[in-house]
């Protein structure tokens, strides 16, 4: 498939209001997006907690600095739609003062139903651009049938997407990771990397000209699931590497999902815990001065 790519909408930043509560105007008009969402209290109850939580890491985090034009992410999961949602819904009430445009890649699965996104992107108003890369042919030449796809194929996403990130005039890239993808890339790096880290809610890519903020990291997997149902977002599965068996992903995400069961809360707590960091009871002296201790100790004697 050659390159190329798409642009529509024109949809532009509300009047910020920094005041104002999280669940104001949910009884007002909405952007259309939400214009057949259920009245349920359970859906309205959803939908104020998932905006709270991204608006506490908007804030945590100081991502409304970043910039006044934001390029966010759409692949067709709950994930992406999910986030998407949230960021036009809390922009449509005065609180989000920035620009969104949408951006799906198209990497030329096999069978991938280009339609989908460019049809309901348009139907709900939403400023977008659709960009043709086929990254899945040179990852399936590149990777061994035994690997597994995730590495390469994420590298030449980012690439592509601060590509177009730079050409919109986009200051920040805004991806759809949440909560779990936070807690199972902290135990990929404990079991097989041996470092503690998770992933960044917020960083400079390495030329230093765009952002990368991740808006969903208090957000569950499983309140994105039920919100995803609710709107009836037109899912579109990964045929590339969300469809590989034995990832390394996949077995933290089920230990996890065990731990939970076992012991309801325990992912709260772990991500409240990647929150409240300790450098002095850890083991790296590149974090904690260690020897200022002993030079502390002979000044008091």
């Amino acid at each position: 498939m050659a390159g190329g790519s798409s642009v529509r909408g024109a949809v532009g930043a509300a009047p910020v209001n920094e005041t104002a509560p999280v669940d104001e105007g949910l009884a007002r008009a909405a952007h259309p997006l939400f214009a057949d969402t259920p009245s349920s209290v359970g859906f309205n109850r959803l939908r104020k907690r998932l905006l709270r939580q991204v608006r506490q890491a908007l804030s945590d985090f100081s991502m409304v600095g970043a910039g006044g034009r934001w390029l966010v992410a759409i692949s067709g999961g709950k994930d992406s739609y999910g986030l998407l949602a949230c960021l036009i819904d809390l922009q449509w009430r005065g609180l989000l003062p920035v620009e969104l445009l949408a951006c799906n890649l198209d990497q030329g699965q096999p069978d991938f139903p280009k339609q989908v996104l460019p049809e309901w992107l348009e139907r709900n108003g939403i400023a977008h651009r659709i960009e043709y890369r086929d990254t899945y042919s040179i990852v399936t030449d590149k990777v061994p049938e035994n690997r597994t796809y995730c590495a390469l194929c994420s590298r030449l996403r980012r690439g592509h997407l601060y590509r177009v990130a730079r050409e919109e005039g986009c200051s920040a890239l805004v991806l759809g990771h949440h909560r779990e993808d936070m807690l199972e890339t902290f135990f990929m790096n404990l079991f097989h990397g041996g470092r503690l880290a998770a992933m960044a809610p917020r960083l400079l890519n390495d030329e230093g000209d765009i952002e990368v903020l991740r808006p969903l990291v208090w957000c569950a997997e499983a309140d994105l699931q039920k919100f995803a149902e609710a709107m009836k977002f037109p899912i579109i599965p990964c045929d590339l590497c969300g469809s590989q068996d034995g990832l390394q992903r996949n077995a933290m995400k089920k230990m996890l999902a065990e731990m939970e069961a076992a012991m309801p809360g325990r992912k709260d707590m772990m991500i409240r815990a990647l929150a409240n960091v300790r450098p002095s009871h850890l083991l790296d002296p590149a974090l904690f001065d260690f020897a200022a201790l002993s030079d502390a100790q002979s000044a008091g004697s």
